[in-house]
């Protein structure tokens, strides 16, 4: 009954969430049932090797072509507790923050584009570099490294000067931790992680295409949010049509109210937006927070 009860909850939660919410139970979510099929595995001195490498990204296009859906799922796995918690927290501090200056919707497709490109990246660079001829053959890519990433540097080019509590340096302007972490990734592009490096290099990429583009009114995602949704079309229960709203002289004045309502509601974000360009995120009220949440949701 409890049990049932926690489930009940736990989906609860997830339907109700943001897409940040949604995000983290997903990553959770796949994470531990992988770990319970390997402790299970290990009990009856069975291997999990094989199997799990069908979900992780390979870096030879050979054994790539036998599993393409690894471009995808690669994503969501993680290596160990550590791999994931730090991936999580990333998720969720500039996830967050994503969601300040774009959509769900944007940061959901931004999540994939990222992931797509740095393990296209990472393909290309362990087929292309003499360095990795040795490794490529048996080198596996995992973790939500780049789709973070992506999401870090959008927001770092939406909003280069906005203002990021951190510890032991105290407030650092966005520009300054996206730079800085892919100058990390630079350096380390041939360490023990290479694969993990250049993967993120692709989701920095990722992440400054989609925030450039739209800006200029080009939305990098839009194709994919166009797969997914149409996938969530399939699994979800269909819309029944309804019949054409019949438009009568009298409901003129609630046309009006309404497109005066909206208009105000417009004008308030702005303002809400303008404030939190001059004064960063710690100057809005609660009320200025909540209004900003509810419209990056729509």
């Amino acid at each position: 009954m409890a049990e049932g009860r926690f489930i009940t909850d736990l989906r609860r939660k997830f339907v109700q969430g943001d897409i940040v919410t949604q995000l983290l139970y997903v990553n959770v979510a796949v994470f531990i049932v992988v770990a319970v099929f390997n402790v299970i595995a290990t009990l009856f001195n069975l291997s999990l090797v094989s199997w799990i490498k069908w979900l992780e990204l390979p870096a030879w296009p050979e054994t790539f072509i036998r599993q393409p859906w690894s471009l995808f799922t690669y994503m969501f796995m993680h290596a160990d507790v550590f791999h994931i918690l730090f991936n999580m927290l990333w998720l969720y501090w500039f996830g967050r923050l994503f969601l300040n200056f774009f959509s769900s919707k944007h940061l959901r497709g931004l999540y994939v584009l990222g992931g797509i490109c740095g393990g296209l990246l990472y393909i290309l660079s362990y087929n292309v570099f003499p360095y990795f001829e040795d490794k490529v053959y048996f080198s596996y890519l995992l973790g939500a490294s780049a789709s973070v990433l992506a999401i870090v540097v959008a927001a770092g080019v939406r909003e280069p000067n906005y203002p990021v509590q951190l510890m032991f340096f105290g407030t650092v302007r966005l520009k300054y931790v996206a730079i800085f972490m892919v100058v990390l990734d630079l350096l380390f592009m041939t360490s023990s992680n290479a694969g993990g490096h250049i993967a993120h290099l692709g989701g920095a990429l990722s992440g400054w295409w989609f925030a450039a583009g739209l800006s200029k009114g080009h939305d990098a995602t839009k194709w994919i949010n166009g797969i997914l949704d149409w996938f969530s079309g399939l699994s979800g229960p269909r819309r029944v049509k309804r019949p054409k709203m019949e438009v009568h002289y009298g409901d003129k004045q609630k046309d009006y109210d309404y497109n005066a309502m909206k208009k105000e509601r417009e004008a308030e974000v702005d303002r809400i937006l303008d404030k939190l360009r001059k004064s960063g995120y710690g100057s809005l009220s609660e009320e200025e927070k909540r209004k900003l949440f509810d419209a990056s949701k729509k």
